[in-house]
Parts: C-alpha cells; sequence; structure tokens
C-alpha cells in the first residue's frame, strides 16, 4: 500500500500506525460532511461533478458555516482577523436585548 501511494504522489501520514481517527478536526469536518442535507447518498457521475459538489462544500465550510469551537463564526472571518469585532458587536447585541428584556435572561 505504501509503496502503491508512494507511486501516485500521495503523501502518507506521519501518525500513530494503526489509528485511524487520530486527526480530531478532519474526523470532525467529515461528520459536519455527513450530516448535512446535502451530502450524496449516490456516487458521482463525472470526476467534474465531484470537483464542482467538492468546491461547493469547501465555500460552505468556510464562508458560511458557523463553528462552535471558534466561537460561531465561520473559519474566513476568523483567518482575516474579523472575528473579534463579531464577537464584540455580537457581545454588545446581546447586553441590550438583556437590559430590555431582563426576564427572557
Amino acid at each position: 500500500m505504501l509503496a502503491t501511494l508512494q507511486a501516485l504522489g500521495v503523501m502518507t501520514s506521519l501518525s500513530r500506525p494503526g489509528v485511524s481517527n487520530d486527526n480530531p478536526f478532519s474526523e470532525s469536518l467529515f461528520k459536519t460532511l455527513k450530516y448535512r442535507p446535502a451530502y450524496l447518498l449516490q456516487p458521482f457521475d463525472t470526476p467534474f461533478a465531484a470537483r464542482t459538489w467538492v468546491t461547493e462544500l469547501v465555500r460552505w465550510y468556510n464562508h458560511e458555516h458557523r463553528h462552535s469551537a471558534i466561537h460561531f463564526v465561520t473559519p474566513a472571518q476568523r483567518h482575516a482577523n474579523l472575528d473579534q469585532d463579531i464577537l464584540v458587536r455580537r457581545a454588545a447585541l446581546y447586553e441590550s436585548a438583556r437590559q430590555r428584556h431582563p426576564l427572557r435572561w
């Protein structure tokens, strides 16, 4: 298997041998993708269809999906350093709502 991967130009994992779930970040990504309504249950008709589907999925994941581990901002917002401003504005909005309707909190 290693020789086949190397012949295909695939870089093998440097993780612990025999551990299939050693990357929690990729495992989390796979779970998120599998539980989306857009997850396909049928094989792709063409490689182009697969690339198109994955490209849209990656765009959604990075630019629309708000991640709980990074306080419900998108990875693109976090990468562009926009998250701090968003979180400050969000906290101010919540505080304003809390003062207007204290019984709801």
